[in-house]
């Protein structure tokens, strides 16, 4: 099965530099390049693309505000959008989080990453880069956007005890292999605790389930480091 990818970034330099790296795989190919939000939107209902690779800072309509209008689209439910960032903890890529971006990966990033996040992000799991989670959700996605809280405490009740408990530990930033240390059980069992709870939930996908687990009080974020 080829993954379809729609390119969204206004430097024409960088857009075909990931078209080269993107098509020299046998599984993937490029089906639309985007310079702005608007364009990317447009070509994400012309494609129907598996994951949009966007840029966050473009003129007029920002990868922002596309990627909120990709993600809470219903007839886009299967668009999954990598966000590609200069700055791996940036504000805006925690609002793009909250939004239902899939996870995030920094400008700086290799080939074979860079390749490797878009298979992981396809295949309907979440890219946190695991340098910045834990600083990303304390700073920001702890914070509900006005208006935007997805998950009241109440609406975790119909997760069992142990689906909670991993939703916890992935929201510590926690890989499925850490997680089944942890609890004595293998990956597979993890990750079908996680996509349970991301059903009963409606998350779109484990990126936000982490942010819901902030959200609703199930895992509180760690106090600020004092100051030296």
């Amino acid at each position: 099965m080829t993954i379809r990818v729609l390119l969204a970034d206004d430097q024409a330099l960088l857009r075909a530099t990931f078209r080269i790296l993107v098509e020299s795989c046998a599984d993937m190919e490029v089906v639309a390049e985007a310079t702005d939000g608007a364009e990317a939107v447009a070509l994400a209902h012309e494609h129907r693309p598996d994951v949009v690779l966007m840029d966050i800072r473009m003129p007029g309509t920002d990868g922002l505000a596309a990627t909120a209008a990709v993600c809470s689209d219903p007839e886009l439910s299967g668009v999954r959008v990598l966000i590609l960032t200069t700055f791996e903890v940036d504000e805006y890529v925690a609002q793009a989080l909250r939004s239902g971006a899939s996870g995030f990966l920094g400008k700086d990033v290799t080939a074979e990453a860079l390749l490797d996040g878009i298979r992981t992000v396809a295949a309907g799991e979440s890219l946190l880069s695991p340098t910045a989670t834990r600083s990303l959700i304390t700073r920001f996605l702890a914070t509900p956007a006005p208006g935007a809280r997805l998950a009241a405490p109440e609406h975790l009740r119909v997760l069992t005890a142990r689906e909670r408990e991993v939703m916890a530990m992935a929201a510590e930033g926690r890989s499925n292999e850490e997680i089944a240390g942890k609890l004595f059980v293998s990956p597979l069992t993890v990750r079908t605790h996680v996509h349970r709870a991301m059903t009963k939930l409606d998350a779109r996908d484990r990126a936000q389930l982490v942010v819901m687990a902030y959200q609703s009080g199930l895992v509180q974020p760690p106090p600020p480091a004092p100051a030296p």
